[in-house]
């Protein structure tokens, strides 16, 4: 069985093979028209120890790779997690409506196909988060596993026991925006997508997260800072990222970082999965 640690190390080594690499000679990651960006990159690639990839992918094409090696990984790290967190989990790509909270939505979205004036009005309320984590209901047998500590003549409502609806619908656990880069004020659509999540729920509040690969504080700080909206940002190398801002020794970027990190608004990809186990 590979320790965290371990599966960390696969996790940046996959990224650098496929996906971390040269585009006219400046690192994907890194801002071409900002020095101090092309600098934190290359620091980063350095602590990371890994070839860059030699070919990586453009624009969609690397958003979606950069989703699915973050899905992978949190695959492997929440099942070294299952006797924290014990439960059936599933990893897919769907829209929210498709789970307990939100299965209203679907009729609300209906309504509003047919109201074109109700829909500019009110917007698009489905959710299409790009890493979903939702937990399977239990059946009655699953319940009473260790002995028969449930007969069935309670607990009727809840939508964690598979038999009380006859189209049981698995329970959102999680929704994780990726962001590779934070360029433009679309990133911003993540803290929208949060803010959806919230107000339009009837249940509890899934954890709502961002995992990034940006280089530079000050564009994590613009989707990081305030609270409400998200759990937190998740960088995909943290340590790496502190090691580069020590290295350049330019305290605007330190003060920026050090509010991030002391604030409780940026953490590493290693402590994702264990906030997903609470």
């Amino acid at each position: 069985m590979k320790t965290f640690e371990a599966l960390r190390r696969d996790y940046h080594r996959n990224i650098c093979s496929q996906l971390l690499g040269y585009k006219n000679n400046v690192l994907n990651i890194a801002d071409r028209s900002n020095k101090r960006s092309q600098e934190l990159a290359e620091s980063i690639l350095r602590a990371l120890g890994h070839p860059a990839c030699a070919a990586p992918p453009s624009g969609q094409g690397a958003g979606m790779l950069f989703e699915n090696l973050t899905r992978e990984y949190l695959q492997q790290t929440l099942a070294l997690l299952a006797h924290i967190r014990p439960g059936q989990w599933s990893f897919t790509v769907s829209e929210i409506s498709a789970f307990d909270q939100y299965e209203h939505l679907k009729d609300l979205a209906a309504v509003l196909k047919l109201q074109p004036q109700l829909q500019a009005a009110l917007g698009d309320y489905i959710v299409r988060p790009d890493i979903v984590i939702s937990r399977i209901p239990l059946s009655d047998g699953e319940i009473n596993a260790p002995g028969p500590i449930f007969e069935g003549d309670c607990a009727t409502l809840t939508a964690l026991r598979q038999s009380n609806y006859p189209q049981a619908r698995p329970i959102l656990h999680a929704s994780i925006s990726c962001k590779w880069t934070i360029r433009s004020d679309r990133s911003q659509n993540a803290r929208t997508e949060g803010l959806n999540l919230i107000r339009n729920r009837k249940g509890h509040t899934p954890h709502i997260a961002i995992v990034t690969a940006e280089p530079l504080p000050s564009r994590i700080a613009s989707i990081a800072l305030g609270t409400g909206d998200i759990d937190y940002v998740y960088h995909m190398a943290l340590y790496e990222l502190q090691k580069a801002v020590e290295e350049i020794n330019d305290e605007s970027l330190s003060d920026i970082f050090n509010l991030l990190v002391q604030g409780k608004r940026l953490r590493d990809i290693s402590d994702l999965p264990f906030d997903l186990a609470i």
